[in-house]
């Protein structure tokens, strides 16, 4: 029986090194970079220690999360949601700050990784403009079939632990519905979980952006994309003069 060899060098070429000896001795370089996002991988930012402290989850869910969705911790403590699509392309990366009840410091507005790159490398604003996805499009996988999108991403990080049996995403925005980031859904049973507010504005926001999506040519017939009127039927009048989302009721 003859059995293939298979050397330290070839080894390390499939695990993205450069594996050799240099005077005698052996040295390993890294060929492939490592993806932007594990550079700050930390669940130690101003939003995790927030999640924990409040007692919306425990310190080891709120790990297990922060791995889950590769959050980040910047060097003036904003949480960094980044965007990876389903393909495991990091976009973009959006920072943001929280105060210890877990609600964004109002004084800091939030930006974006690409922007600052930018400004430090002297590069226009308007040079280009990445594509955004929605928050979480790296979880998608057919052993869950159901995606829940809800507006906030501190939103889905949490929801993902109470309710693993769905895929939670987050649009980032009242208004981030565009149709093309539905594309890799299209074989999903997809949710929208809208905020609450006096008005009912966005739930109307989100149903008008459902039925766009399903009338787009790439949708498949007969997949509905649910709405859900949860906080419109449950949520007193104080909680939607509040404008709270699910996270905000449970």
């Amino acid at each position: 029986m003859k059995f293939s060899t298979i050397s330290f060098r070839e080894i390390g070429r499939r695990l993205g090194l450069d594996v050799r000896m240099v005077d005698g001795r052996l040295r390993v370089k890294r060929i492939m970079p490592l993806p932007m996002w594990s550079w700050r991988l930390s669940a130690k930012s101003s939003f995790c220690r927030a999640v924990v402290a409040s007692g919306l989850l425990t310190k080891r869910q709120m790990v297990h999360a922060a791995l889950r969705y590769r959050l980040g911790c910047s060097k003036d403590d904003a949480v960094i949601y980044w965007q990876i699509d389903q393909l495991g392309h990091v976009l973009d990366g959006k920072l943001m700050w929280y105060g210890p009840d877990c609600h964004r410091v109002k004084r800091r507005n939030a930006s974006w990784v690409m922007s600052r790159l930018k400004s430090h490398f002297g590069i226009p604003q308007e040079a280009f403009q990445p594509q955004h996805c929605f928050f979480g499009s790296h979880l998608l996988n057919f052993q869950l079939n159901t995606v829940c999108i809800v507006e906030a991403e501190k939103s889905a990080v949490i929801l993902s632990e109470r309710f693993p049996e769905y895929i939670w995403l987050a649009a980032g925005g009242m208004s981030e519905l565009q149709p093309e980031k539905f594309r890799p859904l299209r074989g999903y049973r997809v949710i929208l979980f809208p905020d609450t507010d006096p008005e009912g504005r966005a739930y109307k926001t989100w149903y008008d952006a459902a039925q766009r999506v399903m009338q787009s040519f790439f949708w498949p017939k007969g997949n509905r994309i649910y709405v859900s009127n949860f906080l419109e039927l449950h949520a007193s009048a104080d909680q939607k003069h509040r404008k709270i989302d699910l996270v905000d009721y449970l």
